[in-house]
């Protein structure tokens, strides 16, 4: 039976653990965004030996469970190389490098979509390639991919309970040791998911907002 004196009693405890799961995901989307870029350009390379390794890696890392990378990254690398993270930052690292795969993919449309002519316009102008990308590609491919960033970064978010399993004391993990004091499963658990929602939605509907926006002011560049 559901007891609102034991939901008043860990709610507190959940709302406590909710900054180690918002920190987890931003850390490790801003770690997503930075290895996203690099790693769309050297996919994009015409030398193959850049471009052939690190296009492999990037589909192994994708093919493979975010799971496996973060004991990995907790069990392997000290036994075999001797370096120690905490549990929160290899899961920081678990999620960035594994989420930079999915926005290196998410750069590359962007780029992809900025028309050839600007390219042209680049050569014409006899810009250099550093600043045609920082000048003219970038500036154009980037912005709209922003909804898209923000649906991964909720998506990273709703993923932090993967982290309990390498001892991160996230929202799942914190429910699981009050269910498990008091074995009453329900009442932590629904919580969670609760939280998940509420906070989840709301950001699903800025990112749509956003979405619904940038495509208003680019039918308003467009007519002119």
């Amino acid at each position: 039976m559901w007891k609102w004196e034991y939901v008043e009693k860990i709610l507190p405890k959940l709302l406590e653990a909710i900054p180690v799961a918002a920190g987890a995901a931003l850390a490790g989307f801003a770690l997503a965004v930075l290895l996203g870029l690099p790693i769309a350009l050297a996919r994009r390379s015409r030398n193959r030996w850049l471009s052939a390794p690190v296009a492999a890696a990037a589909e192994f890392v994708r093919s493979t469970p975010l799971l496996v990378q973060l004991f990995v990254l907790v069990f392997v690398l000290p036994q075999s190389f001797g370096i120690r993270l905490s549990p929160f930052w290899a899961g920081v690292l678990g999620l960035g490098i594994h989420y930079s795969t999915y926005l290196s993919e998410v750069y590359r449309s962007g780029i992809e979509a900025v028309p050839k002519g600007q390219w042209e316009a680049a050569i014409a102008l006899n810009f250099g390639k550093w600043r045609t990308w920082s000048r003219i590609v970038l500036p154009q491919s980037v912005p709209p991919t922003l909804p898209v960033m923000g649906n991964y970064l909720i998506t990273m978010f709703k993923e932090t309970p993967t982290l309990s399993a390498i001892t991160v004391v996230e929202l799942l993990m914190t429910a699981k040791i009050a269910g498990s004091a008091s074995f009453r499963y329900v009442e932590a658990f629904t919580l969670v998911g609760l939280i998940f929602l509420l906070l989840s939605y709301p950001s699903a509907l800025l990112v749509r907002m956003l979405e619904k926006r940038l495509q208003r002011r680019e039918g308003r560049i467009g007519s002119r």
